[in-house]
């Protein structure tokens, strides 16, 4: 998926060299296999075990602009701070007295009536950052002020997974190097129906070649092959069996739509998955933001980021969605008052959804902090909700998750109340 270019290309295209594998042991990651898709008639391994939520993960990546998309239409001073790109009153659906949806969420207004979509205002990280690398490392890393350098979603996976690739998965064409970063086995996949070793040609069986090397090592070093071997016999069977998105659900023909597809897929097939990350990219609006109308930036790519949405839970029914939770996060939100290219600079506290069958949906969760220049941080919206507290409430809720200080050191779930506790 296309990422910003404003200070790198954040897009980290999911390979697995010989090097990282061989590196990585038994206890290693398992990043880097390539793509593909599967069946709800296949039945994998699954640990019967792990009762929690499938937690899915989306990065919007570019610095999203929350206030575009739950408009605070209550707070004057936002009007006032985007003068050709506020999305006017009359044009919001959703929401309250005080918030609104942008129009171009209209895909997803039936969950968000239904109660199965909510949102979280003035959330973010500890602490202001607007470097785009630094950022979303951070975000990733979630353990400000200590030495630990593994991914969050990784010591989650460590905390509820058992010794299975399939536990974690990163879908797409960008794989989000920090947040699974670890000892927990994951993939890397681009798309199902692709899955394979990258660079695995027939005149080149790494995998064969790999299974050779460690046949009658010892079970420590063995595994890590092992896992290999099964993760491409799995791919295979995945793909012979091919896919058909159930309840009409018609994926938008992008990037995040396709790898929300996949991820569908995966969930459906038993395989095992505990969570899943994805990338959507190009949020980073520093110029030509746009009113709320179609062929505008702001409004086409919200647009299609909520119809992928909507597809996803489509496919995925009411049965499938009371054992799922999506989840948004970014790496800071935009500055509050429009720029003179008619964009916004990066900013600070920003939005965060969640979709799933057991949320709390159709309101906005969170303390308002305000948009008077009193009220803002350095010209930012203010950060009222740490979002390790937010996704906190949801691991322990829904995915089982009792000692939350090994996943996020020094935070406390949120009592938002914003999902069912199992």
């Amino acid at each position: 998926m296309t990422t910003s270019t404003c200070e790198c290309d954040d897009s980290r295209r999911a390979t697995l060299s010989r090097r990282r594998l061989l590196a990585t042991g038994a206890a290693g990651a398992f990043a880097g296999l390539a793509g593909a898709q599967l069946d709800t008639s296949l039945a994998f391994a699954a640990d019967p075990a792990y009762a929690g939520d499938v937690l899915v993960l989306l990065s919007l990546r570019g610095g999203f602009d929350g206030l575009s998309a739950v408009v605070p239409a209550g707070d004057p001073a936002y009007y006032t701070a985007r003068p050709t790109i506020g999305v006017q009153k009359s044009q919001l659906i959703g929401g309250d007295a005080f918030f609104g949806l942008n129009p171009a969420m209209a895909p997803l207004l039936p969950y968000w009536t239904s109660g199965k979509l909510a949102a979280v205002q003035a959330v973010g990280q500890p602490a202001p950052n607007r470097s785009h690398f630094s950022a979303m490392e951070e975000l990733e890393r979630a353990a400000p002020g200590t030495s630990e350098r593994t991914g969050w979603l990784n010591r989650m996976i460590g905390t509820v997974g058992s010794d299975d690739a399939f536990n974690a998965v990163a879908m797409g064409t960008a794989r989000p190097a920090r947040v699974l970063g670890g000892p927990a086995p994951n993939l890397s996949v681009t798309t199902v129906d692709a899955l394979q070793l990258t660079g695995a040609q027939a005149d080149r069986p790494i995998a064969a070649t790999m299974s050779a090397l460690y046949d009658g090592a010892p079970p420590a070093l063995a595994r890590t092959a092992g896992r290999l071997a099964e993760a491409l016999t799995r791919g295979a069977q995945l793909r012979a069996a091919g896919y058909t998105p159930a309840n009409g659900a018609a994926y938008p023909q992008t990037d995040l739509g396709a790898a929300l597809r996949d991820v569908a897929r995966l969930i459906k097939s038993g395989v095992g998955l505990r969570s899943a990350t994805v990338d959507s990219g190009d949020w980073d609006m520093h110029e030509n933001l746009g009113p709320a109308v179609a062929g505008r930036r702001m409004f086409d790519q919200l647009k299609a980021l909520s119809a992928a949405l909507a597809a996803f839970a489509a496919d995925l029914g009411t049965e499938g969605m009371r054992r799922v939770t999506l989840l948004t996060i970014s790496e800071f939100g935009r500055r509050v008052v429009q720029n003179g290219s008619g964009g916004l600079d990066h900013g600070y506290g920003n939005v965060m959804f969640v979709l799933g069958g057991n949320v709390r949906g159709g309101k906005v969760y969170g303390r308002w902090p305000g948009l008077t220049t009193a009220q803002l941080r350095d010209g930012d919206l203010a950060v009222t909700t740490d979002y390790r507290a937010v996704i906190g409430e949801i691991l322990r809720a829904r995915c089982g998750v009792a000692d939350l200080a090994g996943v996020f050191p020094g935070i406390t779930a949120s009592g938002l109340g914003i999902v069912n506790a199992r």
